[in-house]
């Protein structure tokens, strides 16, 4: 369920972060699905529940789960209005400098959009 890099860069907490973020988009968590206690998951992960804990807080600001005192942490629903505009608009940036970079490769602007919509096709975001 959850992978971590001891060797990469990112911070554990980053990487636990970012492992839930993956398994509710991927809908492998779905909406108000049960997630394991911060004990659980640092004896599952061998961690420090102090680095669940600050995992499932900065998850809990960005919208994607909440905490039910006395009964657990739950996948969220989607919310547009929780959306981290700081977020997107590092994200927005990130896809700018990624495509800069597939035109420095010698790809045209049709093969870009070809190859995005073909990435949105594959998730299943698009029917044709």
């Amino acid at each position: 369920m959850f992978q971590l890099d001891l060797k990469s860069r990112k911070s554990i907490y980053e990487q636990v972060v970012d492992n839930v973020k993956e398994l509710i988009m991927a809908g492998v968590l779905s909406k108000e699905e049960k997630l394991p206690s911060v004990r659980e998951l640092s004896k599952i992960l061998t961690v420090n529940p102090n680095t669940i804990q600050k995992a499932y807080r900065e998850l809990e600001r960005q919208g994607f789960i909440y905490t039910v005192s006395g009964l657990g942490t739950f996948v969220s629903a989607p919310d547009i209005d929780k959306v981290n505009k700081k977020r997107i608009h590092e994200i927005e940036n990130e896809l700018k400098r990624l495509i800069n970079e597939l035109k420095f490769s010698g790809l045209t602007k049709d093969k870009i959009h070809s190859m995005f919509k073909n990435l949105l096709f594959e998730r299943g975001e698009l029917n044709d």
